[in-house]
């Protein structure tokens, strides 16, 4: 399948600009567009472009600050933002650089100097992506890691808050899973968390769904926009998946193959709030379902954190 086009947020109060940047831009790019600084923020959060084109004079909220406030969001900071203005004395192109901006061009506007500016922006942008991609994934399973869990989990959480929507978390281990490794050696342990890992990945079909390494044998699984009884459903079936597979567990006393237990926590997040209770709540719910008898799933949706 061939990767997506690249997105563009085109910011200029005046339309005429606009439709410039978009007829030099277009056969390349998916282009959004934004006539002030209000609805340029918007757009970032909920369309997450790959590069924003930012005038710096506009009513109200100018280029600079909209510009500070994509830089001082965690979810948006990577975002590269070149200003595109009449404005080339000295000081404001320093200024433009000290709030975060990649680059500066001044109109009138030459379309080889935008697509140019525009492509190897947007290609540094990538190599840096896959970088940070591959310091986010976990070296033995090749799944997500714990620092990437904890990033997405923010942002994630202050999406779901300003959307009133439902955020579900999953935590899950191996059932006694020193007892496997003392039976079969710890490459075998090695090889049984791969496994588990991989049952895990092909359950969570949504790409908005991340599944996590969350440290030894303790996986996590986010589920934004998933109430209760979705993510209970999504626990239940990573059970069954596994216990599927038969990894033989002749140490266990709760079957002869692996089983894994869980906790299922979800909640409509608080912009006055964060994430860690919702990880607490689900770490308890997983040693409930432990104390239970292990090889269950046990969940809970918690009125409001």
């Amino acid at each position: 399948m061939a990767d997506p086009r690249p997105k563009i947020l085109v910011v200029d109060d005046i339309p005429s600009n606009v439709h410039v940047l978009s007829r030099i831009l277009k056969d390349d790019y998916d282009i959004y567009f934004a006539t002030d600084g209000e609805k340029a923020l918007d757009l970032v959060q909920a369309r997450m472009p790959d590069l924003v084109l930012l005038d710096i004079m506009m009513p109200g909220m100018d280029g600079f600050e909209v510009c500070r406030r994509i830089k001082g969001d965690p979810a948006t900071h990577d975002i590269p933002v070149i200003f595109i203005s009449a404005k080339s004395e000295v000081e404001d192109e320093t200024r433009g650089l000290e709030v975060g901006a990649i680059d500066f061009i001044t109109k009138p506007i030459s379309p080889p100097i935008v697509k140019a500016r525009v492509r190897n922006h947007l290609l540094l942008k990538r190599q840096t992506d896959l970088l940070r991609s591959l310091s986010f994934l976990d070296g033995l399973t090749g799944i997500a890691n714990r620092r990437r869990f904890d990033d997405t989990m923010t942002r994630e959480w202050r999406r779901c808050a300003r959307s009133h929507l439902p955020l579900s978390l999953i935590i899950l281990d191996v059932d006694h899973f020193k007892a496997y490794n003392d039976q079969y050696g710890h490459q075998s342990g090695d090889e049984c968390l791969r496994i588990v890992a991989e049952v895990l990945s092909e359950r969570a079909r949504r790409p908005s769904d991340l599944v996590a390494r969350y440290g030894g044998e303790e996986f996590v699984c986010l589920l934004p926009e998933t109430d209760g009884a979705g993510a209970t459903d999504v626990a239940e079936g990573f059970r069954a998946a596994v216990a599927q597979r038969r990894i033989p567990h002749a140490q266990s006393p709760v079957a002869r193959h692996v089983t894994i237990s869980l906790g299922v926590a979800s909640v409509i997040p608080s912009a006055e709030s964060g994430p860690d209770r919702l990880a607490e709540m689900a770490d308890q719910l997983l040693y409930r379902a432990k104390r239970a008898g292990r090889n269950r799933v046990q969940g809970a949706t918690v009125p409001a954190l």
